[in-house]
């Protein structure tokens, strides 16, 4: 659960056929920055270039005290809200919230994603309609600066990247105040309860309890 044909709905960013050339979607992160480049200039009339390498939607509403440093792509109907500060490479998409003092860096947004109060997101890929609660975050960077491993269980995934944050699938949701350590990938459609230190593989449909227990929800 943790290839990019298992956490992600391709069809709902503009990244699609992008990120469908990796097996493991951190793989795209080192190119998010000539990605949006290449991408920019053939998004239509549609989206306003509101700076050199900076391309905004005509319907997104973007506060005057936002920060848009270049390259990024701000998506239709997308709210950027007071002080979010988009350092760079962010290419964020439809129906968004980048909320109040949010930092993004180097980042893919899927459509209708939120990250809507005090949100560090850097190095990181947020699937569609993922969610992360008021002072969630992802590090992106290991204390001792080794290279980040992806380890779900006693399989252990080399990734060849000092900087990795956390891979979110579709619809995942995160408690406030949630760390997300490096290399944290979380299934699809679960759920990370408040003030969690989260690391490793979360399988889908799962509930990451107080703790770091792990149980599978329950339907019906």
């Amino acid at each position: 659960m943790y290839k990019t044909k298992d956490l992600y709905d391709l069809s709902h960013t503009v990244a699609g056929s992008y990120l469908s050339e990796f097996e493991f979607p951190w793989q795209a992160l080192k190119g998010i920055k000539d990605l949006i480049l290449a991408l920019g200039p053939t998004l239509g009339e549609d989206y306003i270039q509101v700076s050199p390498e900076v391309w905004v939607h005509k319907t997104a509403v973007v506060a005057p005290t936002a920060f848009l440093g270049a390259p990024c792509i701000i998506g239709a109907h997308t709210e950027v809200r007071h002080c979010a500060f988009i350092r760079g490479s962010a290419l964020v998409g439809e129906n968004c919230v980048v909320g109040n003092s949010v930092e993004l860096k180097n980042v893919i947004l899927f459509d209708n994603v939120q990250v809507p109060h005090y949100n560090y997101v850097g190095d990181s890929i947020l699937g569609y309609k993922s969610h992360m609660g008021a002072g969630s975050l992802t590090s992106n960077v290991k204390s001792d600066k080794t290279l980040v491993v992806v380890k779900d269980g006693e399989e252990q995934i080399p990734t060849g990247l000092k900087k990795f944050g956390a891979m979110l699938g579709d619809c995942v949701e995160v408690g406030c105040n949630s760390v997300l350590n490096p290399g944290t990938v979380i299934g699809p459609h679960s759920n990370i309860y408040p003030t969690s230190c989260v690391r490793g593989v979360v399988p889908a449909d799962s509930i990451w309890k107080t703790g770091g227990v792990v149980v599978p929800k329950q339907h019906g």
